[in-house]
């Protein structure tokens, strides 16, 4: 099973219709210099959902996500001109957002995980890329089917809310919000080897739990 797969299971149907598109983010962006409200609403619109999962991981509850996400655009609307474009407004946007989540001071979870203890899947099975050499058994037939694929999606997510801190914040980030390893070392500060160490762990803990769960369909 490739790890796009786990990415259209896992993200709402709405945002599968079509990727974030980063020149019109500048489009945006622009607009909302130039004092555009609908351009705001519009920004916000796009990115919304991908900050709440993104906070989520660092705080405690859907509730105190959402005032992360709300102080985020707080401070969106405060420092867009001083937004440089040296990376691209989703990172900055992300980036912010980190910084909101960790100053609540409500997670506890801080310490990088390259330790994080569990089991994982022996790393032959992983092509060059991160992505999984050989499908979980019975994906390839099953995955064909959409109930069995919209049956897995709560199962997923619940596994996605289990993994360590810092495991769930890499695959979230790289798997479901689809941003590049450059981005994700950006937005939550860490070096490129312990970001391909925590997606590898995440990874591994996804697949042994679908595994698991199809041999007992």
């Amino acid at each position: 099973m490739r790890m796009g797969l786990i990415s259209a299971i896992a993200r709402p149907s709405r945002e599968r219709r079509g990727a974030v598109s980063l020149d019109e983010d500048s489009q945006l962006v622009a607009r909302l210099r130039a004092g555009d409200e609908q351009a705001f609403v519009a920004l916000v619109s796009r990115h919304h959902a991908a900050m709440l999962r993104l906070a989520n991981s660092f705080v405690s509850s859907t509730a105190v996500a959402e005032e992360v996400v709300q102080d985020t655009w707080l401070g969106v609307l405060r420092g867009i001109d001083d937004f440089e474009g040296r990376s691209s407004f989703r990172t900055w946007l992300l980036r912010i957002l980190v910084n909101r989540a960790r100053s609540t001071g409500v997670h506890e979870r801080r310490s990088v995980a390259v330790g994080d203890a569990g089991p994982v899947v022996d790393g032959s099975r992983f092509d060059a890329s991160g992505a999984w050499m050989s499908p979980p058994q019975h994906w390839i037939e099953d995955s064909e089917n959409r109930m069995q694929a919209q049956a897995l999606s709560a199962h997923i997510q619940r596994t996605l809310g289990e993994l360590p801190a810092r495991q769930r914040e890499v695959v979230v980030l790289r798997d479901v919000d689809e941003l590049s390893s450059d981005e994700v070392c950006e937005v939550l500060e860490i070096s490129d080897a312990n970001q391909r160490v925590l997606l590898h762990r995440g990874r591994s803990h996804l697949r042994q739990a679908l595994e698991a769960e199809m041999d007992s369909a």
